[in-house]
């Protein structure tokens, strides 16, 4: 598809643009985006068979939704995206060898008291700087444990398929309420179909980058 089609004229291409910029710079200014370059293969702790099977599903869909794929293991890590759920950060340094995944946890978990921060995730990249780890944590304080599960599956799974900015859903976020049930907002689906065209690079730091992925957004009729 050319850079140019699909849109109804430079305004919109414009404002899509700056739309799609923000989803990816950085509260210090800087642009970085990255997208998964091997196949995801998830694994949680600490939840029911229930909750398990919401994750996975959630992930399937989002996965499926941005034309990647999934695997039954990861060749290099066995598994390459994993979730922990905990009631206090203080669990995270229980779990048998996560200090040799997650170097620094105990200053983490000490950062993460004093915020009273309810999730955390960690990226890590490959050589060609696209994703190949995903690390997310989860405090199940008041706040997180009155989110359906559901809704929470599919917030984590839509966060995790991309990187996106530290600032990128504080005023809105990636999901919309609909007779009660969560869907993801269309514009973000837009982004995440986008950015997982083949031709699209795995990393990019340059903000030209966004203007590649607004142009393949289609324009309203």
């Amino acid at each position: 598809m050319d850079e140019k089609a699909g849109t109804s004229g430079g305004s919109f291409l414009t404002k899509m643009k700056l739309d799609v910029e923000n989803l990816f710079t950085r509260a210090d200014g800087s642009y970085f985006f990255a997208r998964w370059g091997r196949p995801i293969v998830p694994v949680v702790f600490g939840v029911d068979d229930a909750s398990l099977a919401m994750f996975k599903g959630a992930i399937e869909a989002v996965v499926a939704l941005a034309g990647h794929h999934m695997a039954e293991t990861d060749p290099e890590l066995g598994v390459n995206m994993m979730v922990f759920f905990c009631t206090d950060w203080g669990e995270l340094e229980e779990v048998p060898n996560l200090d040799q995944l997650v170097p620094d946890l105990g200053p983490l978990v000490v950062r993460l008291k004093k915020a009273d921060a309810n999730q955390y995730r960690i990226f890590r990249f490959d050589d060609a700087g696209a994703i190949r780890a995903c690390f997310i944590f989860l405090r199940m304080d008041e706040h997180m444990s009155n989110i359906g599960a559901d809704t929470l599956a599919l917030s984590q799974a839509v966060q995790s398929i991309l990187l996106w900015s530290d600032m990128a859903f504080q005023a809105q976020a990636p999901l919309a309420m609909i007779k009660e049930k969560a869907v993801l907002r269309p514009e973000i689906a837009d982004v995440i179909r986008a950015a997982y065209d083949p031709v699209m690079p795995v990393m990019a730091q340059d903000p030209s980058h966004a203007l590649r992925l607004a142009a393949r957004i289609q324009a309203p009729s």
